[in-house]
């Protein structure tokens, strides 16, 4: 196919091309804002070298009963309503790197950001949330933790 055609089939399927350019401009976007967002997504497998490694501090941000009917092993549940980037909890592991977890990695994007702002350096969000974690068939802990 040469330009000639291209332009040919462009002018034919207006709206598929406009289309196309949308989708294009919203996946630029997307990639530019994942550069520029100041913390990292993990697959899980990274995770848990981040773990053994650096003694990541994971914490999981869902509410408490789906905490307690399974989570990532060591994390700690806190309740994204009594999230506080300042706590003494928190900020005593500002040297260490710290895992956000949620559902789906959604909600611990905007946690991650609040992180960023209070001065944490090493701030990481799972891919996917505890689903992802699930779908790697990586283990889970039940009951409240430590």
């Amino acid at each position: 196919m040469n330009l000639e055609e291209l332009l040919a089939f462009a002018g034919r399927h207006q709206l598929l091309s406009l289309a196309l350019v949308g989708v294009t401009l919203a996946l630029i976007a997307t990639e530019v804002a994942r550069l520029f967002r100041g913390y990292k997504g993990l697959r899980p497998a990274e995770l848990t070298s981040l773990v053994n490694r650096d003694n990541a501090l994971v914490v999981d941000l869902r509410p408490m009963a789906d905490f307690e009917k399974g989570h990532i092993p060591g994390s700690k549940n806190v309740q994204m309503s009594q999230f506080d980037p300042e706590s003494k909890q928190l900020n005593t592991a500002k040297a260490l790197p710290v895992v956000l977890v949620c559902k789906t990695g959604q909600t611990a994007s905007g946690a991650a950001s609040r992180l960023k702002k209070a001065g944490f350096e090493q701030v990481y969000v799972l891919d996917g949330g505890i689903a992802g974690w699930q779908q790697a068939d990586l283990p889970l802990s039940k009951g409240r933790g430590r």
